[in-house]
């Protein structure tokens, strides 16, 4: 439930953000954010997911010497990461006006998620889903406050900075275990900083993927152009979120059975019993109220991307049954590597194809782009999945 109260709030700000914003400011905010959601999976060189999957697996003290040698190594690898997410602010400087000003307000962004995120996983390896759920649910209701309050009164630098302090309200919730328990470099150091680090490149690829299109746009035609295409994707992307969030919940136990093959068999099963039934309904709703989904919730002047709309959707779609599921599953059995190459693959062919359809159909074409892009990702992993699960035995 705090994943999907994450995923709603995250949503109405989007919605907020294109009716107070003016199209040409909305679309220069597009750019800085798709190189932000670039940088955001490498917080802290991949600290983060190193927390989660082997604090997961280890035991209570683990659990405590782990987070606190991950916080403070995490610390000084992110500060490095924001230097040089600042540093790309230089290649746009001649294009957009006061982009330096954008990217200064991320960097403190991207500070805040470090931290907000290292404490919230604190709390899932612990047990405590609870507290957990609290610091979610608080920073996602309290935020969207925050936000539109902020973006009302003082527009466009107003949701800059609603952006860039909310993360930092996480920090009510940091405790002195998360981070003093005194502790020696862990025995395994190389196996879980290369986890991490593979881990952190399979995110930043795949979030790179649902930026480079924006990017690519921003270059091949203009910001109103990337303001469309925004409107067209936002209900489609953020379908999957119900996948995403099933899955997010079961990591932990994904883990700890990567070497059982009934409980991995029944787990594809059971997922597919729920979510094909699912994306049934949701493909028909679409079909039948897209323009007025399009009207409802960005205007009128939007209405006519309601066929891009649709073809993104079916991607999406299609990327809840493999992508999300057996893009997920990897990670969690540690073939993590799988993912980082099958994510490399994919953006070559999404700066490939792109360039051809969009000089055809333009915006239309980056739509199409994208949703074969997904497909082509969904079933690679299901592949390397059905490779895995066929070399283990049938009972652990």
């Amino acid at each position: 439930m705090s994943f999907l109260i994450a995923k709603i709030c995250g949503f109405v700000s989007s919605i907020v953000i294109i009716r107070l914003l003016p199209e040409n400011d909305y679309g220069i905010l597009s750019v800085v954010m798709a190189v932000f959601a670039i940088f955001l999976p490498f917080s802290g060189l991949g600290s983060n997911q190193i927390l989660l999957r082997y604090g997961s697996i280890s035991e209570d003290e683990g659990k405590q010497k782990l987070s606190s040698y991950l916080f403070f190594k995490g610390f000084f690898y992110e500060f490095i990461l924001i230097a040089i997410f600042l540093g790309f602010s230089f290649l746009y400087d001649h294009k957009y006006d006061n982009v330096y000003v954008i990217f200064l307000f991320c960097g403190i962004r991207l500070l805040g998620f470090y931290l907000s995120n290292h404490i919230q996983t604190y709390y899932r390896i612990t047990g405590k889903n609870n507290v957990f759920a609290q610091v979610n649910n608080t920073i996602n209701i309290v935020g969207l406050v925050i936000l539109v309050a902020f973006t009302y009164f003082w527009n466009f630098y107003g949701y800059l900075l609603a952006i860039a302090i909310v993360p930092y309200i996480s920090l009510f919730w940091l405790r002195k275990e998360i981070f003093s328990t005194k502790s020696e470099n862990p025995v395994n150091t190389k196996e879980m900083w290369r986890f991490g680090i593979f881990t952190a490149s399979t995110s930043v690829l795949s979030e790179t993927l649902f930026a480079l299109d924006i990017l690519l746009l921003g270059f091949l035609m203009n910001e109103n152009a990337v303001a469309n295409y925004k409107v067209a994707i936002l209900l489609p992307s953020n379908i999957p979120f119900l996948a995403i969030s099933f899955m997010q919940s079961d990591y932990p136990l994904l883990s700890k059975n990567y070497l059982n093959k009934d409980f991995l068999t029944s787990y594809v099963r059971n997922y597919y019993k729920i979510f094909i039934p699912v994306c049934g309904v949701i493909i028909l709703f679409f079909l039948c109220a897209k323009d007025w989904l399009i009207r409802l919730f960005f205007g009128a002047n939007y209405v006519e991307n309601s066929n891009l709309m649709m073809i993104l959707l079916l991607g999406f779609t299609f990327g809840m049954l493999s992508r999300n599921l057996f893009g997920n599953l990897l990670p969690a059995v540690g073939k993590i590597e799988v993912n980082t190459w099958v994510s490399v693959i994919s953006l070559g062919l999404l700066s490939v194809i792109s360039y051809f359809f969009v000089s055809v159909w333009g915006v239309l074409g980056m739509g199409v782009t994208l949703s074969l892009v997904i497909v082509f990702e969904g079933l690679a992993y299901m592949f390397f999945f059905r490779n895995y699960l066929r070399k283990l035995p049938s009972s652990v």
